[in-house]
């Protein structure tokens, strides 16, 4: 459980800031759980699955993961070379939080998307409003 204190909502001490900095980015999650389905996988191999991912933008997010120890990279000296991906123990242990989040989320989408249509038409009535 965390502990109440203020010192927990300060940036150098608030673990869910960081966590939220990882996987807060569209693409993070989505790794995750492919490897975690997947098993290891190369580069192209992980592009060719999400498919709409820039390589620039898999290059950045691999790396993060590997630098938080989520994932990780091997090299094979060959002609091509060749790189694999897989989680790490510390990856793995995140797949039953990711998994209850993508569960609430098909649970819940419906609704969400409803209330976003609802605002949204709010808020064209309001601008009609203040436009008349």
């Amino acid at each position: 459980m965390i502990e109440n204190n203020d010192e927990k909502f300060k940036p150098a001490f608030c673990p869910i800031r960081h966590v939220l900095d990882r996987f807060g980015d569209k693409w993070s999650i989505l790794v995750v759980e492919l490897l975690s389905q997947k098993g290891k996988l190369r580069f192209s191999e992980i592009s060719g699955h999400i498919g709409d991912i820039s390589q620039k933008m898999l290059t950045v997010t691999l790396r993060s993961l590997e630098a938080d120890g989520l994932i990780s990279r091997e090299f094979f000296p060959e002609i091509p070379p060749r790189v694999e991906y897989e989680l790490t123990e510390l990856g793995n242990s995140l797949i039953p939080p990711i998994n209850n989040l993508l569960h609430w989320g098909q649970a819940h989408i419906e609704t969400i998307l409803d209330n976003r249509k609802q605002y949204g038409d709010k808020e064209k009535a309001k601008a009609k409003k203040t436009t008349a």
